[in-house]
């Protein structure tokens, strides 16, 4: 009995000696994404679908559309991926000195700007897109993919994004695609806010792009960058801001601007293409999404989620003009050998990229299998849900 229990001692332990440990299981990479939000398209969509990513949170700001309407697009993405444990925080309304009537002022001066946001009150009789202008920021016009019905965090989004930072020192992904007025508010509110940030991926600037598409659509948005190349909407709508965001210490910086856009666009072949996954999502995308449009903040997401994508970047200096001429606004930017030493910070500019490999990667993670319905989950990360 006792060789018995000797041999199956020693048969055990040449299991064990042999087996594998257990893998360790990867820590999902923290984000947080701030976003002038409208429609489908963005950032927030493509994050949330990705496996290996965690949002913490989505903050809104004015830009393209107003905070309040930016709010609702985040809350009924939420929704539609059955997601609304993931906190929406509002963010800033208007700019920190920029106004409606002091850009009419300076068209006065410097000719009409091309896009204006919710400030928008001139569209070339030819433009196929649809007049984006809207008086009332607190009105929120039906939304062609369905009106939320949960509502968004009591909370602040700059006192978000500070508390967010510090309770995950060094770990956060900051997703800027909209202007920066929150993020400046939150470096004004903290010193501390983007040392403590990972790293900071934005949408925003111009530097010399070109129309490479042919059609209508990508020659109207040619419009905004051919007599104007280093002006762009999201820097134009708050320069203050974005001078802040870029003189603030971030460990690292990313900085996709207008360039590698004008290669890309939402096509009807593309919205098809998602077509077979049959989820509320692909079928969403079929009328809530208009073709035409770059991919401009698509860039944003996937250049951080699939680096490949890239076929060339470049490490430059870059600041913002914030002196009321002509340049308001404008890109400014510096090889190392030619930049003023003035708290302009080294960035990595994203020139162009691979439109068949990024969207290979977007249609992956689009269809995707969606959630069920999230309503009742607790937002763990929300101090102040107004839920």
């Amino acid at each position: 009995m006792m060789a018995i229990w000797g041999a199956l001692a020693l048969a055990m332990a040449a299991q064990g000696a042999s087996a594998k440990p257990a893998a360790p299981v990867a820590a999902k990479r923290l984000v947080i994404v701030d976003d002038d939000m409208i429609g489908l398209n963005g950032v927030p969509l493509l994050l949330l679908q990705s496996p290996g990513v965690e949002v913490l949170g989505i903050t809104t700001t004015s830009g393209s559309v107003w905070r309040d309407t930016a709010t609702a697009y985040a809350l009924r993405t939420l929704e539609i991926l059955g997601r609304t444990d993931v906190p929406v925080v509002p963010g800033a309304t208007l700019p920190l000195l920029n106004s409606a009537e002091a850009t009419r002022r300076w068209e006065g001066l410097y000719g009409r700007l091309v896009f204006k946001g919710p400030w928008t009150d001139y569209w070339p009789g030819d433009t196929i897109q649809e007049h984006p202008g809207a008086g009332d920021p607190t009105r929120v016009p039906d939304l062609p993919i369905g009106n939320p019905t949960t509502k968004p965090s009591s909370e602040i989004a700059a006192a978000f994004l500070v508390r967010m930072v510090k309770a995950h020192p060094g770990e956060i992904t900051l997703f800027a695609t909209g202007p920066m007025t929150n993020i400046a508010i939150a470096q004004s509110l903290d010193p501390g806010f983007a040392a403590n940030v990972k790293e900071i991926v934005y949408m925003g600037g111009s530097l010399a792009p070109h129309q490479r598409l042919q059609g209508a659509s990508a020659e109207q948005f040619a419009r905004e960058f051919v007599n104007s190349p280093r002006r762009e909407f999201n820097i134009r709508w708050d320069p203050e801001a974005a001078r802040i965001m870029a003189h603030a210490p971030w460990r690292k910086i990313t900085m996709i601007p207008v360039d590698p856009s004008t290669g890309t666009q939402w096509t009807r072949a593309f919205l098809d293409s998602l077509k077979p996954a049959g989820t509320v999502l692909t079928d969403l995308f079929q009328t809530g999404l208009a073709p035409g449009f770059p991919m401009w903040d698509e860039i944003v997401a996937m250049v951080w989620l699939n680096p490949e994508i890239v076929t060339r970047d470049e490490t430059l200096w870059i600041d913002f003009e914030t002196s009321q001429t002509a340049a308001y606004g404008d890109t400014l930017s510096w090889t190392q050998a030619y930049r003023p030493h003035l708290g302009e910070q080294a960035q990595r500019v994203i020139l162009s990229v691979d439109r068949t490999k990024m969207e290979g990667a977007m249609a992956r993670l689009y269809m995707r299998p969606v959630r069920a319905s999230t309503n009742d989950r607790k937002r763990s990360t929300d101090a102040g849900a107004g839920r």
